[in-house]
């Protein structure tokens, strides 16, 4: 499915029934990944996955990316389908944009789990992105993303040169103290202690900020520590969350 969003055309798929499950995907990634964690949409929620824009078949005329922008656009897209009130996961890039969107309209998120999301990037996390490239990637991740993206290579360049961009950008990620404390959903973060862009005291300063808040740093867990092996206790344990079980 589509939808017209700030002049970005904005591909969505929707799966199962009940409360609405926001899925927002990694940078360089797609809405479908949600299927490396859950082998079917999970039982009493809807499930929402976009493509952000310029990812799969989402399209990005501007040519332009930052996570606020992207923010903007998940919210033009939930109020595209009426929804008011949601949970929400967001990984990585996925977990900044909804960083945004928990800052930007707090009453919309009722409880987030926001794995590998860091409050700012780090200087070693900068001169990962400087680097960024295709030859980062083995010949079966490349291709896989590549399938992806409806775009091919031209596309996937353009999100690498993003990702290059973000070497130098200040202002789209910046979350303080003081904005944190402006987010009113329970959150969960997530963090791998193996991390090599966003170290684990970028996870204490989210959770010192972020009022109702709790913290899981995974044993030897790297970025994203909630694919493979790790999919079926994540998918355990972000469930159990969202769905209001754990001790308030």
């Amino acid at each position: 499915m589509h939808a017209a969003v700030n002049g970005v055309d904005l591909n969505y798929e929707t799966a199962g029934e009940g409360t609405p499950l926001l899925w927002l995907h990694g940078f360089m990634g797609a809405g479908s990944d949600w299927r490396y964690i859950f082998n079917e949409p999970p039982a009493g929620f809807r499930l929402i996955a976009p493509d952000l824009r310029g990812h799969g078949a989402s399209t990005n005329p501007s040519g332009e990316f930052t996570f606020r922008q992207a923010a903007s656009d998940v919210l033009g897209l939930l109020d595209h389908l009426r929804i008011d009130r949601l949970r929400a996961i967001g990984v990585s890039g996925g977990g900044l944009t909804l960083l945004h969107i928990a800052t930007l309209r707090p009453s919309l998120v009722e409880a987030m789990v926001v794995v590998s999301a860091p409050p700012y990037f780090p200087a070693q996390a900068r001169a990962i992105q400087r680097q960024a490239s295709a030859a980062m990637f083995g010949p079966v991740e490349l291709d896989l993303m590549l399938k992806r993206h409806v775009g091919g290579r031209e596309q996937l360049q353009q999100l690498l040169a993003h990702a290059r961009g973000f070497a130098d950008s200040f202002d789209d990620v910046n979350f303080t103290p003081p904005l944190l404390g402006t987010i009113t959903a329970d959150t969960l973060i997530v963090f791998g202690d193996r991390d090599p862009l966003y170290p684990v005291p970028l996870a204490f300063e989210l959770y010192s900020a972020i009022p109702k808040s709790h913290l899981w740093v995974v044993p030897n867990g790297g970025h994203g520590p909630v694919f493979g092996e790790r999919a079926p206790r994540f998918a355990e344990t972000a469930l159990s969350f969202l769905r209001g079980k754990w001790d308030k």
